[in-house]
């Protein structure tokens, strides 16, 4: 085991697959404690049992439940020091900004950018109480630039957490807090694999923009957002952290 999160509590939405559970495993390897937040309870507490950590079921959508988990990693374990906030959902439903319908476009937004308003207020008092604390939230590549593929609503509220992110960044800074936000590529999880099986093409379209040739595996963003949570990256904070195979550095793609 290591010992880049000794002594560190972090806390973990959507940690019950993909990202979310490649990073649980990647924390407890390197010594955190880890509580899993998450709507798969059967799922959750199996993989905290696994980790010799902690589950909440939490609707991350929901204030009181988010507070819930949060109260819970500090009684349990007695700090709050890592805060990944990673819960997401990218429906077929939301496409084209002329075929999205209202209600898909709010549940995204719900789902996609509320839920780390939430998390955020719920981590940082805790953090300012400690004057010490890494927030990692999950943006996309597609914050930074337009969507092959359209996904208006997840790309949209993927351009928020980015903002955010930025935000509270600068103005926790001299209390001892970072803010970071990931972008991913395209990852090799539950959720792409779901999307892609329905539409093969849309697939292919994806792929040919990755100036590596593949999709990203979970892990490989999990050490991403490891070294956002250690000590290691003391002096990043309110950055914008790619790890998307090349896409954004791309004008062309090699064939």
């Amino acid at each position: 085991m290591g010992t880049r999160l000794a002594n560190k509590v972090a806390v973990i939405t959507g940690g019950c697959s993909g990202i979310g559970l490649a990073t649980a495993r990647r924390f407890a390897e390197e010594g955190a404690r880890v509580v899993i937040g998450d709507i798969d309870k059967l799922t959750g507490e199996r993989i905290a049992d696994e980790l010799d950590g902690g589950f909440v079921e939490v609707d991350v959508t929901d204030q009181a439940q988010v507070d819930g988990l949060f109260a819970a990693a500090k009684n349990i374990y007695g700090s709050v020091d890592i805060a990944f906030n990673n819960a997401g959902i990218s429906p077929p439903e939301d496409d084209s900004i002329l075929t999205t319908e209202l209600d898909s476009w709010r549940r995204v937004q719900e789902v996609n950018l509320t839920s780390v308003y939430l998390f955020c207020k719920a981590a940082l008092p805790y953090m300012i109480d400690q004057q010490s604390g890494s927030i990692i939230n999950t943006a996309s590549f597609v914050a930074v630039m337009g969507a092959a593929t359209s996904q208006i609503s997840y790309t949209a509220s993927k351009g928020g957490v980015l903002s955010m992110s930025r935000e509270l960044g600068v103005q926790f800074a001299r209390q001892g807090i970072r803010v970071n936000a990931i972008c991913p590529g395209p990852v090799n999880t539950p959720l792409l694999q779901e999307l892609f099986a329905k539409d093969a093409e849309r697939a292919a379209r994806r792929l040919v923009h990755i100036p590596v040739g593949r999709f990203a595996e979970p892990e490989e963003i999990a050490n991403a957002v490891l070294f956002l949570a250690s000590d290691e990256s003391s002096f990043i904070t309110a950055s914008q952290f790619m790890v998307d195979g090349g896409i954004s550095g791309a004008y062309v793609t090699p064939l």
